[in-house]
């Protein structure tokens, strides 16, 4: 039995093994009180014999697995949320409460998976209301981060939000190789371009599409709001020419180019003679990579350089954080001002 959460958690793989008939059991973390491994949104998915995604690991997330395959073997409770302290008796000593909702998915549920896909694919949210028993109802949400309401009834509501860095990767060389390996288990979808079709292997991880193009810099232009640009091309000319078309964007998350000080020096001198605004090269990343790792291997290049994409990214979230109390914030105020003007 593969028990090993070898793969990060995407609803694709829900709609792909309810379409294929698999029984299929999603595991969602409710609510969490006091400490905890994980945070509330946070998801797995579990059948008989596989699982995707993790709720924190340990005596937590084997008895998650074990009331999911109880329910896909039972078939007799399709929807259920269980209190599962984490003290003693679970062998855990975080001291904590967490309150997991479990779904068995089938046929009804792909109206709603497959507008979870639409949405994604488009950056956009969607909230779910789940009854304890009937149809899951799925509309349009503005949220920016992810969240879990517990009804009275057993039910519940959550907000699903796309979060998958988008990664445009240029350059089939050693560290393109390396880096690929590196984000096939992360939470990302692998956009990698190269001129040499021949350079990318046959086995590729399932969130990476290549893409053999004699214009890769047209690929930048129809890279969506919020990608993570990484240039490492076999040619300096061509690595100029993309790094000249990406600053001429204000709507990426990240740019990154491979080189060296000396490298960036230059790149910087002829762009500006191409008339990109001095002022944009801070938003160039040259050299790539956290500070502190000096091996020039391609597998460590890449390590340092996917910890980089990750602060980045844990930096998005803490910002979308703090935008999304500040309107609730503000939210609460207005509708406080409302209610005392229209109070006789």
């Amino acid at each position: 039995m593969q028990d090993a959460p070898l793969k990060p958690f995407r609803f694709a793989d829900a709609t792909r093994w309810v379409r294929a008939g698999v029984p299929v059991a999603m595991v969602t973390i409710a609510e969490v009180k006091g400490s905890a491994p994980r945070e509330a949104g946070v998801r797995m998915l579990v059948t008989a014999d596989e699982l995707v995604g993790t709720i924190g690991g340990g005596h937590l997330e084997w008895r998650g697995m074990e009331i999911a395959r109880t329910m896909l073997a039972e078939r007799d409770a399709m929807r259920q949320i269980v209190r599962i302290p984490l003290g003693p008796a679970l062998g855990q000593c975080c001291g904590g409460v967490v309150l997991l909702a479990f779904e068995v998915l089938g046929e009804a549920d792909l109206p709603w998976l497959d507008a979870v896909q639409a949405a994604f694919g488009t950056g956009r949210s969607l909230m779910r209301t789940v009854p304890r028993t009937g149809a899951v109802q799925h509309a349009a949400a503005p949220a920016l981060l992810p969240s879990v309401t517990l009804h009275a009834d057993g039910g519940w509501t959550d907000t699903l939000v796309p979060d998958e860095l988008h990664v445009v990767l240029f350059g089939a060389g050693h560290v393109g190789h390396a880096l690929v390996k590196v984000l096939a288990n992360l939470p990302c979808q692998v956009h990698w371009v190269d001129e040499r079709d021949t350079l990318f292997p046959s086995d590729l991880p399932d969130n990476v599409t290549p893409e053999a193009s004699d214009i890769p810099e047209a690929v930048v232009d129809h890279a969506p709001a919020g990608s993570y640009f990484l240039v490492m091309t076999h040619s300096h000319a061509l690595d100029q020419t993309l790094c000249e078309r990406i600053l001429r964007r204000d709507d990426f998350a990240y740019f990154g180019l491979i080189g060296s000080k000396t490298k960036r020096a230059r790149f910087e001198h002829r762009m500006a003679e191409h008339g990109i605004d001095p002022s944009r090269f801070a938003e160039m990343t040259c050299p790539m990579g956290v500070s502190g790792i000096t091996d020039k291997a391609p597998a460590m290049i890449a390590v340092a350089i996917v910890a980089q994409l990750l602060q980045v990214r844990d930096q998005r979230l803490a910002h979308l954080g703090a935008l999304t109390a500040g309107r609730s914030g503000k939210a609460t105020s207005t509708t406080q001002t409302k209610t005392a003007k229209g109070t006789p």
